[in-house]
């Protein structure tokens, strides 16, 4: 059976734009780390096909940027020599998919630095960091997300499944992390957490922490799934010929949560997502050098930067796409009843 056409669609978009985020070191030209002190908060320099000679150019170009007299942190366009873009040019050395080495760049320029979406106060690309810093913060809402299904699949298929004692406990529990108010939960939980911890340890913290408050709902939604799946004819069949409790979960009643599973999988990534970044805008998440949307954005906590540089705002909007492709897809798949039979089918084949 195919996936129904919206679900494609949302599939191939979401598909896209991760690839996008996870090759970031063919697609950014510099290292993400890397500075450029001459030029702190230089602005995104425009591409241009017709120089101030009105010729036409077929290579795509940039005019450097040079400060105007009498000011530190204004910029104008050097018109006398456009740099023309290169592509598929050899440039510093990365990991394609985190272990591959690579060093071809998409494009680039002969002897000089082209900042396509500008600079932050270090003069460090902000390209390079808004694509490295997706590699953080979208693997964050995955691993997250993953987790937090996990551990409320196990939770609400016990509680449904055995019921009495176990489901009024678990159900308890669950009612109390859903009326708690999860961001500040998410906040007070990652407070009593070190501070002084090296990125890999804080990515690690945050994926934990974020599992760790998002469990209930989901727990929720398959309790009561396998509540009505296991007073079916076929189970009910399939127990009285002696079919144990780990055949009857795994062949006949964890199929049936597919569905659920799927569009929770597909809003809460994005949620996420969302939460990594407003940990580290506070100062909780991971830290710099290392970038993430979250410390990108970090810089509008400076008033001057906020009403000074208005492209320290693009991390912001990058994660909008995302969203919308996540939303989308969770729609797509309630709409569609063929989501819920291929799910069906795809566990099924697991037993």
């Amino acid at each position: 059976m195919s996936l129904p056409r919206k679900v494609t669609i949302w599939l191939l978009v979401l598909a896209v734009m991760h690839g996008i985020v996870l090759c970031a070191g063919f697609f950014a030209p510099y290292n993400p780390v890397e500075q450029d002190r001459k030029n702190p908060y230089l602005p995104p320099m425009r591409l241009h096909v017709m120089d101030t000679q009105k010729h036409l150019h077929l290579r795509p170009f940039v005019y450097l940027f040079q400060i105007r007299p009498g000011t530190f942190d204004q910029y104008a366009e050097d018109t006398a020599q456009p740099r023309p873009l290169k592509f598929f040019v050899t440039g510093g050395r990365y990991r394609l998919l985190g272990f591959v080495p690579a060093h071809l760049h998409l494009f680039g320029a002969d002897n000089d630095r082209i900042y396509v979406l500008g600079t932050d106060a270090y003069g460090r690309d902000q390209l390079s960091r808004l694509l490295f810093g997706g590699q953080i913060s979208l693997l964050a809402g995955l691993l997250g997300a993953g987790f937090t299904l996990l551990i409320g699949w196990c939770i609400g298929a016990a509680a449904g499944y055995y019921g009495g004692w176990r489901d009024d406990l678990l159900m308890r529990l669950a009612e109390l992390f859903l009326a708690l108010p999860w961001l500040y939960l998410l906040f007070a939980i990652r407070a009593f957490l070190p501070l002084a911890v090296n990125p890999l340890q804080a990515f690690f913290l945050i994926v934990a922490v974020i599992a760790a408050v998002g469990w209930a709902r989901p727990a929720r939604l398959v309790r009561g799934i396998v509540l009505s799946a296991k007073e079916r004819d076929f189970v009910r069949a399939a127990r009285g010929f002696g079919a144990s409790d780990l055949y009857l979960l795994r062949r006949h009643i964890f199929p049936e949560t597919s569905s659920v599973l799927l569009t929770q999988a597909a809003i809460l990534i994005p949620q996420y997502v969302l939460a990594e970044m407003t940990l580290s805008f506070l100062g909780l998440g991971v830290p710099e050098p290392v970038p993430s949307w979250g410390n990108l954005l970090s810089n509008l906590q400076q008033y001057s930067v906020l009403v000074s540089y208005w492209w320290m705002y693009l991390p912001a909007l990058i994660i909008v796409p995302f969203f919308l492709g996540y939303l989308g897809l969770a729609s797509a798949l309630q709409e569609s009843p063929g989501a819920y039979k291929i799910g069906r089918r795809s566990l099924g084949s697991l037993a």
